[in-house]
């Protein structure tokens, strides 16, 4: 992907092997200079499991100046700040490609992306609305929050009970500056959602709100009877 100011940023698309793509999920990662990338790993478990589980298509990529295996983006680090132009560009690369219903989908920094830049053009247009992971609040403000209580557009709000920034008590009180917020307290979970219990809440929780059938009763499938492969790096 080429950002407005000519960065080339580096990313992946996981898309079904066949049938139709339920929904396109707009990944922005944690904070790069405390070691978030396209591959931490509630992000690299949707794209390994949601395009089969789900039919659901997930765009990984690493914002400018963050590396990962996949290979480095060009630029330096912003603060959030030139990142913009990351996530219109994120945006772009799944409009052009006319993938359906897409979301955007923050965890920890990436949320304050989402926050500042989804519910203003060129970005609003473009997306139905946004799941976020462990929102800390941080660069995002009240303005932005306020931005979204006008869109209208549907925002979720997963926050651990155990978060190191934002617990769910906070996180209501904030977050009632958006109306159509659905702010979810996840019992036991920290900010980084270790273990496969609550990565695995996580991905349900967001099935759930980016798809007409949802997760299902029991949840997603927790075995796998298709073709599998190792990943490489």
């Amino acid at each position: 992907m080429r950002t407005e100011d000519g960065h080339v940023l580096v990313g992946e698309l996981a898309v079904p092997e066949s049938g139709d793509i339920t929904a396109t999920l707009i990944t922005l990662h944690p904070l790069p200079t405390h070691g978030g990338f396209m591959d931490s790993h509630v992000y690299r478990k949707a794209s390994y499991r949601l395009p089969a589980l789900a039919g659901v298509a997930v765009l990984r990529f690493n914002t400018r100046g963050t590396s990962s295996p996949r290979g480095t983006s060009e630029g330096r680090f912003e603060e959030g700040i030139g990142e913009r132009l990351d996530v219109e560009a994120a945006v772009r690369f799944a409009a052009d490609r006319n993938l359906p219903n897409r979301w955007l989908v923050g965890w920890s920094f990436g949320t304050e992306l989402a926050l500042m830049y989804g519910a203003t053009e060129p970005v609003a247009s473009e997306v139905e609305g946004a799941v976020l992971l462990s929102p800390p609040l941080h660069r995002a403000m009240d303005v932005h929050l306020k931005e979204w209580a006008a869109a209208g557009k549907p925002l979720k709000v997963l926050v651990p009970e155990h978060d190191d920034y934002l617990q769910p008590a906070a996180a209501a009180e904030r977050f009632s500056l958006v109306p159509q917020a659905d702010v979810v307290g996840v019992d036991g979970a920290k900010h980084l959602w270790v273990g496969e219990k609550h990565a695995a809440r996580v991905l349900n929780e967001i099935v759930d709100d980016v798809t007409r059938n949802g997760s299902g009763a029991s949840g997603l499938a927790q075995e796998w009877r298709g073709p599998v492969a190792t990943a490489t790096a």
